[in-house]
């Protein structure tokens, strides 16, 4: 069902998650913009699949061309600066001890919180007041930042602090991985699906050099095993 005449603005990284949600977006809004974000993230192949991404989808999918429109990328290094995430590349005289709290290693503080905030200063610039983001608490990896509550409790914020009436939309949130896989059959059929295991980055080592049935990626890492997980599950319904 397509939002008439109003844009949404998509938090698109060039993962899995991120690019369903693109997906999703697509068939409900009239005009679509995407946004990431540079911060010297150890994965960063997934910047470099985000334009293959883009392409695929104008050239493959028609019905989704029309709503696709600008793509944005912000730099946002000073979470490298912070450092203190096995995700980024820290700065060892600032970044002096690990993340603590009991999260784990790969847990960027303030990583979710600093994107909504740049994307949102960016939607209200360009008259969009609908942002799209693959937060998800079902499978999340103990990140806080991901979770129901920090979305509800952003939005408001964020609607205070620009006296704007933002939505944020979290089509993931209570999806687990395999689910995650349907949906994007559902949105694209078995095409979207290929897509999404030949081009989306999830690796934490951003390991674009072994592929699996499920895409590419190390294996070992937790987002990769949490991708195989899912795939597993969803090829065997």
């Amino acid at each position: 069902m397509m939002a008439s005449d109003e844009a949404a603005l998509v938090l698109f990284s060039g993962g899995q998650d991120s690019t369903t949600c693109l997906a999703w977006a697509l068939g409900r809004f009239s005009r679509v913009e995407t946004i990431g974000f540079g911060y010297e993230q150890r994965h960063a192949t997934e910047l470099l699949a985000r334009p293959r991404i883009l392409a695929r989808l104008r050239e493959e999918f028609p019905f989704w061309a029309p709503p696709l429109g600008t793509d944005h990328v912000l730099p946002l290094e000073l979470l490298a600066e912070i450092g203190g995430s096995a995700l980024v590349i820290g700065r060892e005289e600032v970044a002096l001890s690990p993340v603590s709290h009991g999260l784990p290693a790969t847990f960027v503080p303030g990583r979710n919180i600093l994107f909504l905030v740049a994307a949102a200063a960016l939607a209200y610039r360009r008259g969009i007041r609908h942002l799209v983001g693959g937060m998800c608490e079902t499978d999340f990896a103990g990140y806080p930042d991901c979770r129901r509550a920090t979305i509800d409790a952003l939005v408001r914020t964020l609607n205070l602090g620009m006296e704007s009436s933002f939505e944020i939309h979290t089509p993931l949130m209570s999806l687990n991985k395999a689910e995650t896989w349907a949906l994007a059959e559902s949105l694209g059929g078995t095409r979207f699906v290929q897509l999404i295991i030949d081009e989306t980055v999830t690796c934490y080592a951003g390991d674009r050099n072994r592929k699996h049935d499920w895409g590419y990626g190390c294996n070992e890492c937790a987002a990769c095993r949490l991708r195989a997980g899912g795939y597993e599950r969803y090829i065997a319904r």
